[in-house]
């Protein structure tokens, strides 16, 4: 596809910038589309994408648009292919005139789509225009169920990692999921009473999958209520009596929030909702009678629009 020359769109979704982004480089800096086929717009090469690589990596790194430009359309076509291929694999080399970061500055996802790498790479810059604009794009053609497994999930386990290694990049996490929630709170929500409850365990801060989940809900046209992080039981119970929710689901991202007599309060209650679900890895494996385990997203969604349909 790259080597037919990529659309402006499809470019930015490459690369993990805004559309308009590009076309203010194009005009400002002469990094612009140079494949042209007459009767058709020009399409980005190979060549192109990579000393744009170069032009992201360097601005990245604290260098100013107008030098780091100046450096992309010196540099050689070799060297900026390495560059770019470099990029493309999570890796960091240095580039004449930057900064060095002693490697540690990309987040390795592996086998990933352009999406996702994309969405890594705007996530790393802080660039909340780029992130908002390759997550909704995402959203609009994939829909909330792939957005999630095939674009977040790989970036947020690529950002743990660069964590755990590292004890950096909180400040990435941080930003990504503020991105995450503004973008998924967008998702038109259906008309209609909730019927459905969405929690996370009592001291579970964690909420991004519960967001994702009344986002998917919603694109199937599934009213929820999110009461958000950090659900005292009473609250919960509380909840349920004023609402009587035909199907309540619990998050626990951490054994410490996974207490199992929060799913026995549930199935006890006077009124127990039709479904009790457990989702998140914080659940021990064995759980109360009555209370169905969740594995993932699409599960969730099935699960959930049967239990109220």
């Amino acid at each position: 596809m790259v080597d037919d020359g990529l659309s402006a769109g499809a470019a930015a979704r490459r690369l993990g910038v805004a559309v308009t982004t590009l076309r203010t480089w194009h005009q400002r800096y002469g990094l612009g589309p140079s494949r042209h086929v007459p009767g058709q717009h020009r399409r980005y090469t190979r060549q192109d994408l990579d000393r744009l690589e170069v032009m992201l990596r360097l601005t990245a790194q604290g260098v100013a648009p107008a030098e780091a430009a100046a450096w992309a359309r010196r540099i050689p076509a070799g060297v900026a292919a390495s560059v770019g291929a470099a990029a493309a694999n999570g890796e960091t080399p240095p580039v004449p005139g930057a900064a060095r970061d002693g490697g540690g500055q990309a987040i390795p996802l592996g086998p990933a789509s352009p999406a996702a790498r994309g969405l890594a790479r705007a996530a790393m810059r802080l660039d909340v225009p780029a992130m908002r604009h390759l997550l909704t794009a995402a959203l609009v053609e994939h829909g909330v169920i792939d957005t999630w497994a095939e674009v977040v999930v790989p970036v947020l386990i690529g950002i743990g990692e660069r964590y755990q290694a590292t004890e950096r990049f909180v400040e990435v996490e941080h930003l990504l999921s503020r991105c995450l929630t503004e973008v998924l709170a967008a998702v038109p929500r259906p008309p209609g009473l909730p019927r459905v409850l969405l929690a996370a365990a009592d001291e579970e801060q964690h909420t991004l999958p519960l967001e994702a989940l009344a986002a998917a809900l919603a694109e199937a046209g599934v009213p929820a209520r999110l009461l958000g992080a950090r659900v005292p039981p009473r609250a919960l119970a509380d909840a349920v009596t004023r609402t009587g929710p035909t199907a309540v689901v619990l998050w626990s991202q951490l054994p410490g929030t996974g207490d199992p007599t929060q799913l026995d309060a549930l199935t006890a209650h006077p009124r127990p909702p039709f479904l009790v679900a457990a989702a998140g890895p914080g659940w021990p494996h064995e759980l109360p009678a009555g209370v169905v385990q969740l594995t993932g997203l699409a599960e969730a969604v099935a699960l959930v629009s049967a239990a109220v349909g």
